[in-house]
């Protein structure tokens, strides 16, 4: 006891030593905080405040992109910035329309989401060429442009077709039948997720891709594709979909033939609730979720990070790819499942969307 009471005793003057060995001021808070976070704050704002962002979705209305302008707009009023959006309403020449005048307009930052890889390639380089930074989210075109944000579409296939080759592939007992839905042919979604999902399934001989067809993203379009196929394929053990919503209209062709015990649906997509409500009512099997929120954060990230490096436009191709999450009846709920406005959570999903998706 007398030991340890010694050694209590010794830490206590050589403490007090030390502390009155120090400069008389520092042992009193700097009131006026430290130079180093005046100095950074003072080169963020000046690189960030009064900048202008503007995003070109395809369309809004639908959960997607919805998320996206919620979350920009909610990061640009914090941050200071000005925030431009422009809704072309899924429709191809008022979405070029649309950024010709954007890029006219000269914002600080742009970003777009591609409907297929060469629509928009032209004006995006001529964005950059005025001295806008250019960011990609999603889909990409084939113009390589300041930065990319979303999914890796390669690595989204693979996932999903790894998953159905272990429900339906060798020595699974199965068909080993599966159903394939594209959105738009030339999309970057379409165009690199079939890439990563055949380079799969074709490892597997016991896969047999009984349809492979384009649906356009419409939820209509996917549940009369698949209820012929179903028809010619009763014993389909799989139904692999591009985007939530659209895949929602196979999965009501395979409950209506009564298989939807039988065939595993699986779709990929944002992650809103509507997404889970497929997942909890057994109409979707898995659901490989892009996580919009994170997305629309990690955008708002990259465009100050471009803002701030002060590198001219075009010179350099980052990309920021988003970890895509596995969804079924376990964890399709809570913050893995982001909420919709009440306008969308009121009302039932239409059959036709009229609205983009990937």
């Amino acid at each position: 006891m007398l030991h340890r009471s010694w050694r209590s005793r010794t830490a206590q003057a050589l403490l007090g030593s030390a502390l009155l060995a120090l400069p008389l001021g520092a042992l009193a808070q700097d009131e006026g905080g430290t130079k180093t976070a005046r100095e950074l704050r003072a080169e963020y704002d000046k690189d960030i405040k009064g900048k202008t962002i503007a995003f070109l979705p395809i369309a809004l209305g639908v959960p997607l992109q919805d998320e996206w302008n919620r979350v920009l707009k909610q990061e640009a009023d914090w941050r200071g910035l000005k925030y431009v959006v422009r809704d072309p309403n899924n429709n191809p020449a008022a979405m070029q329309q649309a950024l010709t005048a954007l890029v006219n307009d000269k914002p600080d930052v742009l970003i777009v989401q591609n409907p297929s890889v060469t629509l928009l390639m032209k004006e995006l380089k001529r964005a950059e060429g005025q001295g806008t930074h250019v960011i990609q989210i999603n889909m990409s075109s084939n113009y390589k442009s300041d930065a990319f944000v979303g999914a890796d579409w390669v690595e989204v296939g693979r996932m999903i077709a790894e998953d159905v080759v272990k429900q339906c592939g060798t020595g699974s007992g199965k068909s080993g039948k599966v159903q394939i839905v594209q959105g738009e042919l030339a999309a970057a979604a379409s165009v690199d997720q079939i890439a990563g999902i055949m380079e799969v399934f074709n490892k597997d001989k016991a896969i047999k891709v009984v349809s492979n067809q384009a649906a356009a993203w419409d939820a209509n379009n996917a549940l009369n594709t698949t209820a012929t196929v179903i028809q010619q394929h009763p014993d389909l053990c799989a139904s692999v979909g591009f985007w939530g919503i659209m895949e929602s209209g196979a999965a009501q062709a395979i409950r209506n033939a009564g298989k939807i015990d039988q065939v595993k649906v699986y779709a990929s997509g944002e992650g809103s609730t509507l997404d889970c409500d497929q997942v909890n009512q057994g109409n979707f099997y898995k659901f490989l979720s892009y996580t919009a929120t994170e997305q629309g954060h990690e955008l708002m990230n990259t465009a100050v990070m471009l803002l701030q490096s002060k590198d001219k436009p075009g010179t350099k191709h980052l990309a920021l790819y988003t970890r895509p999450l596995w969804l079924d009846k376990t964890n399709a709920n809570g913050a893995n499942c982001f909420a919709l406005p009440q306008s969308q959570a009121s009302s039932p999903v239409p059959l036709a969307p009229t609205a983009d998706k990937k």
